[in-house]
């Protein structure tokens, strides 16, 4: 499971149990942290925590600030410089020189629009969707939160009642979907300055293995551990079932030809044909030409077998256009001398993600520039 999901898993056993609970999330980062805007963790009034919003080194001054925010039934913003070695609070030295702003935000239950209701929705749709935060950097003014989702149909949720402010935040919204990322704003109201955090909230990655060796079994698992949604269709039943694949995963049992019938496609379903049966193989890639929004098909086996492919559907009169090819991958998988299935599994899902975020999977110490990209600060004009 995601981060996110497993966040609004707890919060509803939270709900159910009546136990009081607070929000964290990281709204603003300047300079290097480990974790960047959007992150996120669910403090109970025990001080269990769920999820992060640091590797470790905030979480436990962030219990304080969170308890003591939750007794206070107010949302707080507070500020950690990790680029001070010598603070004794973060007492880490971790030379990040970054300074975080982290929002909590006390979760009223009977409030059907809270934080983490809003949250729900977002985790429940798996759509594309803005989470938008509203803070303010002085830390004595109101701080208002988690305030609205907006999905790419422009239907929105949340509190937002001012219909001039509800079009601006769906402007912002629709700049982020259109740069792909999150954003921050700066805004003026009746000369007071509020700082709104776009968070540019994907859907998971849907993995359809075709093939149920078990091969695929490995690289199911490694995948549902990433938090994708893994497919897995076979046309044997002996090996596509339940009992060989994990209950989270969708099986579906089909003549290759009828393959994509049960299966919604969108720009996040990558496919990895690894049937062990090159008819089987061959048939479903013929499916897949036609499917313009898939961004990933790759191909397990050597290149010859991929040649050989491509030869047999020339003598079917069918070309692959070279927009297509730019999305097959055959062989499948990043050169990392990978032998083993689980390996090999690491090797097709590292190549994935590289696809998705269009990166070149270059070692990072070649990286010349910041390992994480600082969301865009925008300043806007006064209401």
């Amino acid at each position: 499971m995601r981060e996110l999901d497993v966040i609004v898993a707890q919060y509803e056993v939270l709900k159910e149990q009546n136990i009081s609970s607070i929000l964290a999330t990281v709204v603003l980062v300047e300079g290097s942290s480990y974790r960047r805007e959007g992150a996120r963790m669910l403090i109970d009034e025990y001080g269990n925590i769920t999820g992060a919003i640091s590797g470790g080194c905030l979480e436990g001054d962030a219990l304080t600030k969170a308890l003591h925010a939750l007794n206070q039934g107010k949302n707080k913003l507070v500020t950690y410089d990790t680029s001070d070695e010598n603070d004794a609070i973060i007492g880490a030295q971790l030379g990040c020189n970054g300074i975080i702003q982290v929002l909590f935000e006390p979760l009223d239950y009977q409030d059907v629009l809270n934080p983490c209701e809003l949250l729900k929705e977002v985790v429940s749709n798996k759509k594309a969707v803005c989470i938008l935060v509203q803070f303010n950097l002085d830390r004595t003014k109101n701080q208002i939160g988690t305030l609205l989702t907006v999905d790419e149909n422009w239907d929105y949720k949340g509190k937002l009642e001012d219909e001039v402010d509800m079009k601006s935040y769906i402007a912002f919204s629709k700049e982020c979907f259109t740069a792909s990322k999150s954003a921050s704003k700066i805004i003026t109201t009746q000369f007071v300055e509020q700082n709104v955090f776009i968070q540019y909230y994907l859907a998971p990655v849907k993995l359809v293995i075709v093939g149920a060796g078990n091969d695929a079994q490995i690289l199911a698992q490694q995948a549902a551990m990433l938090g994708w949604d893994v497919v897995v269709t076979d046309g044997r039943p002996t090996h596509a079932n339940g009992e060989r694949f994990l209950s989270s995963c969708q099986i579906i049992v089909s003549k290759p030809e009828d393959t994509l019938q049960n299966i919604n496609i969108d720009k996040r379903t990558c496919f990895a044909l690894m049937s062990h049966n090159y008819q089987y193989d061959l048939a479903v890639l013929k499916l897949l030409l036609k499917q313009d929004s898939v961004p990933y098909i790759g191909i397990l086996g050597p290149l010859k077998k991929y040649l050989r492919m491509q030869d047999d559907l020339l003598e079917e009169g069918v070309i692959i256009k070279e927009s297509v090819k730019n999305k097959i991958h055959a062989p499948i998988g990043l050169e990392i001398g990978a032998e083993t299935p689980a390996e090999i599994g690491l090797a097709i899902l590292a190549e994935i993600q590289s696809v998705l975020t269009k990166t070149a999977a270059n070692p990072l110490k070649k990286k010349a520039t910041p390992i994480h990209c600082s969301i865009p600060h925008l300043k806007m004009e006064e209401n």
